[in-house]
């Protein structure tokens, strides 16, 4: 075969192949245009419904992302290569990494949840997955919180959202729980009404609702009383200590006599004939 035959072949395989490319960048200008218009429609449809802004982006651009694989292997099969091999190199690349980062996908879809739902907010007041504090920053895959006693502690987000959440900082008010022992000889109706007046004084306790003051339980020392007073969450330990204060001034103010735990033992007096009874003061009452 000459020169002569040669070039007609060629320079018709060589319009073939810039038909073909021509084609192809056709189609990656068209396709990226229409990738970009649906991820602006995307963008104002999470934004309509107030999704947090860092997961907005992280999910555009694993959209994205997956939607330009789809073109480059569609632009591959236009060129005629066999891409049934490549889609399933693909998916077993996805699987193994997929498998790899379990955990971390796990993480990435509660963090998700996490903005989505939005059970807590930075600088609430929450106790989840064991942990305490003031929620400092809220990740993807991980949540800072700064415990009670300021110490930053990093839980990852899927044992959060597998937990039971409590958030303190969502009510206007919380009841603080404390109690107080009386001596059975004290009248508890006085004990209540001195108590009642006296912890309705400290600072930041509400007036509605009132501070409860009532019989809990009853013991060998005496009647306990529940002591409840309501507070902003931000005042919760500043209302605790101070109840106590004022549980153990008023009734040291009204002479009330230290409670005694009494013991029963099994024991027989010393004439052999009556059980006895051993008290104890408790002094820390």
């Amino acid at each position: 075969m000459n020169l002569t035959q040669i070039w007609p072949v060629a320079i018709g395989l060589l319009t073939q192949f810039g038909l073909k490319l021509l084609g192809a960048i056709a189609i990656w200008i068209i396709g990226q245009r229409l990738i970009d218009f649906g991820l602006k429609l995307l963008r104002r449809g999470f934004r309509s419904q107030n999704i947090e802004p860092t997961l907005i982006s992280y999910l555009l651009n694993i959209i994205s992302v997956t939607l330009k694989i789809i073109l480059i292997v569609a632009i591959l099969g236009f060129f005629g290569v066999e891409t049934t091999s490549f889609a399933a190199l693909l998916a077993a690349i996805g699987i193994a990494i997929g498998a790899a980062w379990s955990g971390l996908l796990a993480n990435f879809a509660a963090g998700a949840f996490l903005m989505i739902f939005r059970p807590f907010k930075i600088g609430d007041m929450i106790s989840a997955a064991g942990v305490t504090g003031k929620v400092a920053e809220i990740g993807l895959f991980t949540t800072t919180i700064n415990t009670l006693d300021n110490v930053m502690t990093i839980v990852a987000n899927n044992k959060i959202f597998a937990d039971n959440i409590e958030n303190f900082s969502v009510n206007p008010y919380r009841r603080v729980d404390l109690t107080a022992q009386l001596h059975h000889k004290v009248d508890h109706n006085e004990a209540i009404r001195l108590l009642k007046q006296r912890i309705s004084q400290i600072p930041h306790v509400l007036n509605n609702p009132a501070p409860d003051v009532e019989i809990l339980d009853f013991n060998l020392a005496g009647t306990v009383l529940a002591v409840r007073p309501y507070c902003n969450n931000e005042h919760y330990w500043q209302v605790y200590f101070d109840t106590n204060k004022v549980i153990k001034q008023t009734f040291g103010e009204a002479g009330y006599p230290v409670p005694e735990q009494r013991y029963a033992f099994t024991g027989n007096s010393e004439d052999g004939t009556k059980p006895f009874v051993s008290s104890t003061s408790l002094r820390n009452s």
